[in-house]
């Protein structure tokens, strides 16, 4: 349940939301008082309206209709005391006091009920994200694994970015990738590959043969979704495919190397004693879900990967992250200032340093995840 207060909003405290109420009674108290004993030609009874119209910028409907009756109770005693109930400036004020309580106790009604949407949509995709996407594991064999998602909408937690990891017999397989566009249909793409790759990982195939089971996971969602009037060759919808980059890593447990293959996706980041370095693989693969427009050979290249070294893998909403002057998040320049770090204390420093850039606002969802390989035990 939640602590806080009924009627106000979810980003104030109990304390907080009770400084909060006591403005617009003070301010009721302090324009009352003064108005009763300013001269005859100066009537303050106006800016008793600012007290039910603050209220309802952080209060619900009842809080804000309560305070709206009480500045209108306000105005009455100030017109007893003063004049008359029924004298003409007196009346007016009253009914203009009347009409905007009610108006902003409506805007406060739509902004409660916005509220609940939000709570309600973050509790989905909060669901969503436990059954879709699982938490890495903190170890794997000899490698420490850490994993950030950032989601650019406030009102979701997972988007179309994903991850995820693989024990095998010999080793550990890792995937990352971004499936095209945002909302549902993003996270249902990215919800086939995952559950593709937890199925056929831990086989024992090799990796374009696992690239070849993921392609028709993303395929199999084209073939079962309904084609709309006008859909076709030559129709609105024709470039609107849905696809997937990825990147899938195998990292044997007894070869101090990991073999990649790109599907579109940006390279990694090797962290070696202080440097940074792209394992780019010269010409990637299409993106998953582009087999039929291209069907090139699933290159497999394998780098160097020893005890001490990380890898850190990345989606683009990390690198076109921009600044207020539209600069791009420049990551390879960063790494090097955390080299040597844990990898859920490299992923701290970038998420802060990330968030920074961008303002605290991030244009499309970012996925990190950082893998060091340790010593192996004795």
């Amino acid at each position: 349940m939640d602590p806080r207060p009924r009627g106000i909003a979810p980003r104030l405290s109990r304390r907080g939301g009770r400084l909060l109420l006591a403005a617009p009674f003070a301010l009721i108290a302090a324009v009352t008082v003064v108005d009763i004993l300013s001269p005859p030609e100066v009537h303050l009874g106006p800016f008793l309206i600012a007290a039910p119209a603050v209220t309802a910028s952080f209060a619900g409907p009842r809080m804000t209709a309560f305070v709206g009756a009480v500045a209108v109770l306000a105005q009455a005693v100030v017109a007893v005391v003063r004049t008359r109930l029924n004298d003409l400036n007196h009346t007016y004020q009253i009914v203009a006091l009347i009409l905007i309580s009610v108006i902003v106790t409506f805007f406060a009604l739509l902004r409660e009920r916005h509220e609940q949407k939000v709570t309600r949509l973050r509790s989905i995709a909060e669901a969503a994200q436990s059954v879709v996407l699982r938490p890495l594991p903190h170890r794997s064999g000899p490698l420490r694994i850490a994993s950030v998602y950032l989601a650019a909408e406030e009102e979701a937690q997972m988007g179309g970015d994903l991850y995820a990891a693989a024990r095998t017999e010999s080793g550990t397989r890792l995937l990352i990738g971004d499936a095209r566009g945002k909302g549902l249909d993003a996270i249902s793409e990215a919800s086939l590959v995952l559950g593709a790759f937890r199925v056929a990982a831990g086989r024992r195939t090799e990796l374009p043969e696992l690239i070849g089971q993921l392609e028709a996971g993303v395929g199999s969602a084209e073939e079962d979704e309904p084609v709309k009037e006008g859909d076709g060759p030559g129709g609105p919808d024709t470039t609107q495919e849905a696809f997937v980059t990825a990147l899938v890593l195998d990292i044997p447990d007894d070869e101090p190397v990991v073999r990649l293959a790109n599907c579109g996706h940006p390279p990694p980041l090797l962290l070696r004693q202080g440097r940074v370095s792209a394992l780019d693989t010269g010409e990637s693969s299409p993106p998953l879900g582009l087999a039929d427009v291209h069907s090139p050979e699933v290159v497999v290249e394998s780098f160097p990967f020893d005890v001490g070294d990380v890898l850190l893998l990345y989606t683009d909403g990390v690198v076109e992250a921009r600044d207020h002057d539209r600069v791009f998040y420049p990551l390879a320049e960063r790494l090097p200032a955390w080299v040597g770090d844990d990898p859920a204390t490299l992923l701290g420093h970038l998420r802060d340093d990330l968030h920074a850039h961008a303002g605290g606002r991030l244009g499309d969802d970012a996925a990190l995840v950082a893998v060091e390989r340790l010593a192996p035990e004795p």
